[in-house]
């Protein structure tokens, strides 16, 4: 009986040991880490990898995302999502806002509205999609519709993790709204098929911002 007992106690430590190293292995992560030409930090770039192989697991649904209007202006500035993703466009300011956007990637246009329209916009192809509002000219956005599940945005460090990851080559790139030149140029191969984590960083040049002036404050009264 102890024997037995004993015998099963192992397979158990055994099988679970098995389990943490597959589960170790399969957990690979990029820590990238993107700066301007003068070594500045790069807030708001979207960081992308795409298995070798082309091979990908998306998952069954993804989250919905949600881009606010808060002070006539789009918040965050930047969102990623993967295609497929349904956003909403909910409105915190106390005037109304027309939301449209005509990028190839996503054409459509929000009746203008206060609080929070009733339905959702769903990216279902990838690539960049510039956001806009008919009635703030000087409000723009932007989300990025990737291929790939494996993305990440940089924070106000230039950093970005993309974790969970399978063991395999992957081709990263970075876009960013004012990025010079394609996003394509910034394509790097990274391996980590056998490191848990691989380090990959870029220096971009950006072009200066081009944004419409905006008008001045109001009240808040008045209808739009």
């Amino acid at each position: 009986m102890y024997r037995t007992h004993h015998y099963a106690v192992s397979v158990v430590r055994a099988t679970c040991a098995v389990v943490a190293v597959v589960a170790h292995a399969q957990n690979a992560q990029i820590a990238a880490t993107v700066t301007d030409d003068q070594g500045r930090p790069v807030a708001d770039a979207v960081v992308v990898a795409v298995p070798s192989d082309g091979i990908m697991r998306l998952p069954p649904r993804s989250r919905d995302a949600i881009v606010d209007q808060v002070d006539q202006e789009f918040s965050p500035k930047v969102t990623a999502v993967l295609v497929g993703t349904s956003v909403r466009f909910p409105n915190h300011d106390n005037i109304r806002h027309q939301v449209y956007s005509f990028s190839p990637a996503k054409r459509f246009e929000l009746p203008l509205y206060a609080g929070v329209p009733a339905e959702a916009v769903v990216f279902d192809k990838p690539g960049v999609v510039v956001l806009g509002c008919n009635i703030h000219d000087w409000m723009i956005g932007y989300i990025y519709v990737s291929e790939s599940p494996h993305f990440a945005k940089t924070g106000k460090d230039g950093t970005a993790l993309i974790t969970e990851l399978m063991p395999r080559t992957y081709f990263v790139r970075v876009w960013h709204p004012q990025l010079e030149g394609g996003e394509v140029s910034t394509r790097k191969t990274v391996d980590v098929t056998r490191a848990s984590s691989a380090a990959v960083a870029w220096t971009l040049k950006l072009k200066r911002e081009s944004r419409v002036r905006r008008a001045p404050a109001t009240d808040g009264r008045g209808r739009y």
